[in-house]
């Protein structure tokens, strides 16, 4: 009960056809959001949260992403030689006492909870995170919603704990909403008790604002619910009714919600992928300046 976590799935097998013809060879969890492909700030964010082994559950045409996380010690020697101190910096994702990375594919497109599935054997006995590879937090600290909810997670002897964010109850039917044990307040930065899961809610039937915000700490009972949850109409096993079958197997499933000073985008659509690179791109370091110059010159002519 007191081992830390230290294992995370990254699930990033899916086939991003919302996002074609820029998906058409090239993972959607690799598409650049400002300097760095969607994937690597999920990363970076696990990392961050000591996480230091990485399941990646990919797919046909994902080979890039494992590219992207082996190191290249001859890039690297070329920097090291130019003494290129901020590309060397820019590589610093790579560093292997952050993490250990490994992989497994996803054959066919069977859902997000077969996903998940295939880390049974990585997870083994011990609790993981998972955490979606399209769908990137933003926030001056990235990896503090994920580290309290791990914290949490061995606190309250979870089964498992959700992350959520509140959205515009017109905008419910676009995502999982959970119920939680009580009225319809909930705190950020504590566990509450969900009664129950509802995914993509008909118009006007959600039971809360309340939506599943792509980061998860299970633990290992969830992959015999897994194995318990019958595939859905498209054949799918989802990751929302696995999480329902623990709920009804009573054991203790929680939200987490997430503060306001963490945003979350979700790199699934064009609209939302062109959000996710503009405010990126406006809070980068190092070109954020340029970008804002630029959009205020632009600004005139909208």
């Amino acid at each position: 009960m007191n081992q830390p976590i230290t294992k995370a799935i990254v699930p990033a097998a899916g086939l991003g056809t919302r996002l074609l013809p820029a998906t058409k060879s090239q993972p959607k969890e690799m598409l650049p959001v400002g300097r760095k492909p969607a994937v690597q700030y999920v990363v970076e964010e696990l990392q961050a949260a000591r996480l230091s082994k990485i399941l990646i559950i990919t797919g046909r045409r994902k080979r890039s992403i494992e590219d992207h996380f082996d190191v290249e010690p001859e890039l690297v020697a070329a920097l090291e030689r130019a003494g290129n101190e901020a590309l060397l910096d820019d590589l610093r994702y790579l560093n292997k006492s952050s993490a250990r990375f490994f992989y497994t594919r996803q054959s066919a497109p069977k859902g997000l909870g077969h996903a998940v599935s295939l880390g049974r054997d990585f997870v083994g006995d011990d609790d993981c995170a998972v955490a979606l590879g399209d769908s990137l937090i933003a926030g001056n600290d990235p990896a503090s919603p994920l580290r309290g909810m791990m914290a949490a997670h061995k606190h309250v002897g979870a089964a498992a704990i959700i992350a959520v964010e509140q959205v515009a109850p017109e905008e419910a039917f676009r995502y999982g909403i959970v119920s939680i044990d009580g009225d319809s307040a909930i705190p950020a930065d504590e566990p509450v008790a969900i009664t129950d899961i509802v995914e993509k809610p008909p118009t006007g039937t959600a039971p809360t604002n309340l939506a599943i915000a792509a980061r998860y700490t299970f633990s290992p009972a969830i992959f015999e619910a897994l194995q318990r949850t019958a595939p859905d109409r498209k054949g799918e096993i989802q990751l929302t009714d696995a999480m329902n079958i623990l709920i009804r197997m009573g054991l203790p499933v929680y939200a987490w919600l997430l503060p306001a000073r963490h945003q979350r985008y979700d790199i699934g659509n064009f609209e939302s992928y062109f959000r996710a690179f503009i405010d990126f791109a406006l809070a980068d370091e190092r070109y954020g300046y340029l970008v804002r110059k630029h959009i205020k010159a632009k600004a005139y002519e909208l």
